[in-house]
Parts: structure tokens; sequence; C-alpha cells
């Protein structure tokens, strides 16, 4: 639990005017769990993947956010950073980089080696996006395009496509 990555998100959110609201909830192991307590759309929550992206000698640390009813395609998200081979970061890594849990990542990035990208498809359903704030038991339901203009992440097409 990150009440340091909580309190950044918090302040920033208030000094940039951004339109949300703070819902505290019992820790939730899965997204669909905590779309319920939040009162969201599975779709509206902004799931944070901390990745590697390994290229020829070369190592780029990645939060990729996408919508939670969607599932990454690793190989897409490396290939659109120009990399050769992307993978999930060990929880000691995410500890270290992003100082939460797995879960509990916001979509934004606090550290300066972790590049910041965003599925597009993450702008397209809903006015509002919602996420876990640096804790598993605080939510932040955020403006979406408040959200793209605070975070100003990369915009790459990452997700699986559909069968």
């Amino acid at each position: 639990m990150s009440l340091t990555t909580f309190q950044q998100l918090t302040a920033l959110l208030h000094q940039q005017q951004a339109r949300y609201r703070m819902v505290e909830h019992p820790a939730c192991g899965k997204s669909e769990e905590v779309a319920k307590v939040r009162g969201t759309e599975l779709g509206q929550g902004a799931k944070a993947l901390l990745c590697v992206v390994k290229g020829q000698g070369t190592k780029q640390w990645v939060l990729a956010i996408l919508p939670a009813d969607k599932q990454a395609d690793l190989s897409r998200l490396a290939t659109a950073l120009g990399g050769l081979r992307a993978a999930l970061a060990s929880p000691k890594e995410v500890s270290e980089l992003t100082d939460c849990v797995f879960g509990a990542i916001p979509p934004f990035s606090f550290h300066p080696e972790l590049k910041l990208v965003a599925d597009r498809s993450l702008f397209e359903r809903y006015s509002e996006l919602a996420f876990n704030a640096g804790t598993l038991e605080n939510s932040v339901i955020l403006n979406t395009e408040d959200y793209r203009r605070i975070a100003a992440p990369q915009l790459l097409d990452f997700v699986q496509s559909a069968v």
C-alpha cells in the first residue's frame, strides 16, 4: 500500500483541477469485483501493467494502461515501442518503480524511468475512467479527457484483437 502515491495522485488531480471523485472500498482481488464496489462498468477500469520492453541491448520500463475488460498483447506493445519483446515486471520491480502492489497502480507515472503509454481504446467508450489510487482500498473515478490531459500518455494500439 502506498500512501505516498495516493497523496501524489490526489495532489496532482487537485492542482490540475480535474473532475474526479474518490471511492473508499474493501480491497478486491479482481477487476470485476472492484468495478462492482465502485459502481462502474468493467470497461471503465484503467488497468495499469508495469512492463519491461527489451530490444537489442536496450531495456525500457513502461507503464501500459488499457481498459480492464481487455488483454494486452505484449508483442504488439514491444513492436510499437521499437523493442523485440515485452514482459510483465516482477512484484519487486513493481514495488521499486511504482511504490505500489499489483492491482493498486494508478495510470500515472511518478518515476522518471517509467514511460507512460495508453491504448487508444481507453478513450473511446466512457466519459469517466476508474482506477486504484495507490492502495487497494481507494479508487478514483476521473473524467477521461482530464486523465488524457494530465497524464499525457503516448497513445498506442496494443490490446489483443478480437477473435
